[in-house]
């Protein structure tokens, strides 16, 4: 709700608001998904300013704040930090009083590899770009020139001008990402299902890291070149409970609720464990939960813990050559013990950090604060998570790498990664899109943004901590939401998604971040960039070779023969994804139906969407027909066959198979928009692993389409 005592705002105060909203990089106007063209509400600037930090509570506070702002600007005299493409050096703008530091700039570049260079930039060779008056104080922007061959890594430029110092960022990286040997003309081809979906007769009720390893194989022996599936990292599955893998309880650390136990290296060392596993009460769990059409991660997970904990007291008080194998893992990764004993305190506290006591708020705990045992037992998962994931794919295309991994844009705000860095995260501010035409009230996604001053200053160790974990196992990775890096469309408390607006984001430190984590672990992006994305984010994606997502279903292609050429060759092509239909399902068009029941389309709105669905239906048809890859009758297996041969066919880099889309699904995975009354992210493929690897339509389709690809590939 807006607050009407702001309908007394004046143009001139109107004016300050937007010119304050520019220097924290507010957009007051936007096009939504519509067409429509908004302009923000007055509180509803005010409110996303104040948590920006700027310094703004009623409207008598617009033109003090703008002034302060504009001299906080100036008097910041170096930003936090500045890229360095492909070692080409740069320039750095130096805001400075007009009238003082005539002995120029001490200069000293550490290397991330230790190494310091140090020289003096002279007054004269500071040359003036712009100067402007301030609060009657005159300033210069001068310009240092940062020399070429600086090489790739995050280094540190410290400045002193007179009696002031400060400290910048160096990214230096290639501009664009990581490409394998061969890419260029070489291209590529996989499969999709979550693995929460895959399912085999050894697995408790929902997939774990063994099924995936052995899709893989599969996969393999197909000729795939990877495995694609939603994130793996760890989630809250107690209290709080929330299954989507794109609400995290962190980035930084594995779902456990993936692990095989029967793989666990030292079960057949642990009695308690095993004869736990053989008791009857846990082989008729088992029973119960294999025959469930739906992962239940609640009951799953309390059996296996129920067993892993066994597993973790047994490791615990033995003597074990694997105990250095562990005590390696924990000092690897120094953040592991702090993640256990926030987990540990949550499950001790029964609630979330929020309503916690102020000194545990603050990220302070204590081993009074949680049980040791709780907090091993989370340290322990983690080690066997990596074990697991590590050897997926032994046989990849490089050690331990065919996976294509999704790296999720938030997290929840509960989450660790929120209370151990709370100041990267604006509280109370939620992550959504403005309305289009399947929300057209908009969507909030309920996690929190980053702010991003804050993570610039911060040197995105963050960040770049995030993207190093998932990275080390695979060999794509799918950024979610690549507008992300751009802008993000923030909604204050209390306010309804159509009522939020954009917030900029500096988006070419983050594609140097992305590009130099890319080429350090060899992963090829894909961004995400499906739905109401500006033409100018593609043109980035493009400039740093991040592949676009081509989904024939959700782009309504084909239309016409004129538009046979219309797959981007920088993309992955796919015929549908986890948040759309399946193909069947668009095919038939039960999500123009269902999205009537959920009072999204009126019986207008439906009716025209089903006209336009035929439509594109028959001009698909007629496409594939004229380009011969469909004979016969157009049945529904008979098009998507013709449509799956036409993306591998085309110039995508990579074509991406919907396993389920092979067995005709007509069941979503997730519904966006929706929540309890949908099993999202719940539900389990149709057929289990034993099954669809053997089954004939599946087989010789996935064969066929890795003929043409090969084929296309000697051309």
């Amino acid at each position: 709700m807006q607050d009407s005592n702001l309908q007394t705002v004046t143009k001139t105060q109107l004016h300050q608001l937007w010119q304050l909203a520019h220097y924290y990089g507010v957009q007051v106007t936007h096009v939504d998904g519509l067409r429509k063209k908004r302009t923000a509400h007055p509180e509803t600037c005010l409110e996303v300013l104040r948590r920006l930090g700027a310094p703004v509570h009623t409207v008598s506070d617009i033109s003090p704040a703008l002034r302060r702002t504009r001299v906080t600007l100036w008097q910041q005299y170096a930003p936090p930090a500045v890229v360095v493409w492909d070692k080409r050096g740069t320039h750095i703008p130096l805001r400075l009083p007009s009238n003082r530091y005539k002995d120029g700039v001490e200069c000293s570049l550490q290397l991330e590899s230790g190494p310091t260079h140090d020289w003096n930039a002279p007054q004269d060779e500071l040359p003036v770009v712009q100067s402007a008056q301030i609060d009657s104080r005159d300033y210069v922007v001068r310009k240092l020139t940062l020399p070429a061959g600086v090489p790739y890594g995050y280094h540190k430029l410290n400045l002193r001008i007179g009696s002031r110092k400060t400290e910048i960022l160096v990214v230096s990286a290639p501009r664009r990402a990581f490409s394998p040997v061969g890419w260029q003309e070489n291209r590529s081809w996989g499969v999709f299902l979550p693995l929460y979906s895959l399912h085999s007769k050894t697995s408790w009720g929902g997939g774990d890291f063994s099924d995936l390893k052995r899709l893989a194989h599969w996969v393999r022996s197909l000729g795939g070149d990877f495995v694609a599936t939603t994130p793996l990292t760890a989630a809250f599955l107690d209290r709080p409970f929330e299954p989507s893998p794109y609400s995290p309880a962190s980035r930084q650390f594995w779902n456990e609720f993936y692990l095989d136990v029967s793989e666990v290296p030292s079960l057949s060392e642990c009695p308690q464990a095993t004869a736990l596993l053989r008791s009857a009460e846990v082989q008729v769990e088992l029973k119960r939960l294999r025959s469930s059409g739906l992962a239940n991660y609640q009951e799953q997970m309390k059996l296996k813990r129920r067993v892993l904990e066994k597993l973790a007291e047994g490791f615990l008080s033995k003597e074990t050559s694997l105990k250095s194998e562990f005590q390696q893992f924990v000092e690897a990764n120094p953040r592991l013990s702090d993640y256990a004993s926030f987990r540990a305190t949550m499950e001790k506290e029964g609630r979330p950090w929020p309503e916690w006591s102020q000194k545990m708020r603050n990220g302070h705990l204590t081993s009074e604060d949680y049980p040791s045992k709780t907090r091993f037992y989370y340290m322990y998962v983690q080690w066997l998570a990596d074990r697991q994931i590590r050897s997926l794919t032994s046989n990849g295309k490089k050690s331990n790498q065919f996976l294509y991994q999704d790296f999720p844009l938030g997290v929840h705000p509960y989450s660790y990664d929120v209370w151990r860095e709370k100041d990267l995260f604006v509280n109370g501010v939620k992550v959504g899109a403005p309305p289009d035409a399947f929300f057209a009230s908009g969507q909030n996604w309920e996690f929190p943004p980053f702010h991003p001053q804050q993570i610039r200053s911060k040197r995105y160790s963050y960040l770049r901590a995030c993207l190093r974990h998932v990275m080390q196992y695979s060999a794509i990775l799918r950024i979610d939401h690549i507008l992300g890096l751009h802008r993000l469309f923030w909604i204050p408390p209390g306010m309804e998604p159509e009522e939020g607006v954009y917030v900029k984001y500096p988006a070419e430190e983050l594609y140097a971040v992305l590009s130099l984590e890319s080429h350090r672990h060899q992963v090829v992006l894909v961004g995400e960039d499906l739905g109401t994305v500006a033409g100018y984010v593609r043109s980035s994606m493009a400039s740093h070779n991040i592949l676009r997502m081509f989904i024939g279903a959700g782009e309504a292609v084909l239309e016409s023969t004129a538009r046979k050429t219309s797959v981007p060759e920088n993309s992955v092509a796919s015929l549908s994804t986890h948040d759309m239909p399946t193909f069947a399902a668009f095919w038939k068009g039960l999500d123009i139906t269902d999205r009537q029941k959920r009072g999204i389309l009126d019986s207008k709105a439906a009716k025209s969407e089903t006209k336009r669905r035929i439509r594109m239906k028959r001009g698909l048809i007629r496409t594939l027909m004229q380009a011969g890859w469909l004979t016969g009758k157009p049945t529904l297996w008979a098009v998507l066959q013709a449509f799956q041969r036409f993306l591998s066919f085309s110039r995508a880099r990579a074509l991406l198979i919907n396993l389920e889309d092979l067995w005709l699904e007509t069941k979503p995975q997730n519904v966006p928009g929706t929540g309890k009354e949908r099993p999202n992210w719940q539900r389990k493929a149709r057929y289990g692993l034993e099954t669809f690897t053997k089954m004939s339509r599946v087989v010789e389709m996935l064969q066929e389409l890795d003929t043409i690809i090969k084929r296309k590939k000697r051309r």
